[in-house]
């Protein structure tokens, strides 16, 4: 599949952008992925709410081997080959996969939130004054609280 072939075949879909990724293509909308073309197909993101429909039409997860193991991805699944020839049929199937990576999306912005909260308290606790404080703390003393610098007139 190439960028020609992705442009034509999303056309009832909508605007979409297409980078590329891994061995293939990321198509997106409004910077969300929510499909990736690669050698083996092209497989759409899917949830809870949309894996039935996959299951239903006898899809299967994403899968890629390593040297280990095979590693399934359940969060994206293989687009029936019958959608190929009805772009009207995958706009609907592109819609539902953009909802489910809108809610993958909305469910991991507050961790990252709380991880840059986390790394700000790190950085505040292991500034020189706070470790001083500590040690301080620990010997039963306290540190006086810095006055303000006055500045010289010249």
């Amino acid at each position: 599949m190439d960028r020609e072939f992705l442009t034509d075949l999303f056309s009832d879909f909508g605007p979409v952008t297409i980078r590329p990724m891994f061995s293939g293509f990321g198509i997106s909308v409004d910077r969300i992925n929510f499909a990736l073309a690669l050698r083996a197909g092209l497989y759409f993101r899917a949830d809870d709410q949309t894996i039935p429909q996959f299951e239903a039409e006898g899809s299967k997860p994403f899968q890629y081997q390593t040297r280990a193991k095979t590693v399934v991805v359940n969060s994206y699944w293989q687009l029936p080959a019958r959608l190929f020839d009805d772009t009207e049929e995958l706009s609907q199937w592109a819609r539902a996969a953009l909802g489910a990576a809108q809610r993958a999306a909305a469910k991991k912005r507050p961790r990252a939130k709380k991880a840059q909260a986390k790394k700000a308290t790190a950085k505040k606790a292991a500034s020189p004054r706070a470790v001083a404080k500590r040690k301080a703390a620990k010997k039963g003393e306290t540190i006086k609280k810095k006055s303000p610098r006055k500045r010289s007139s010249s």
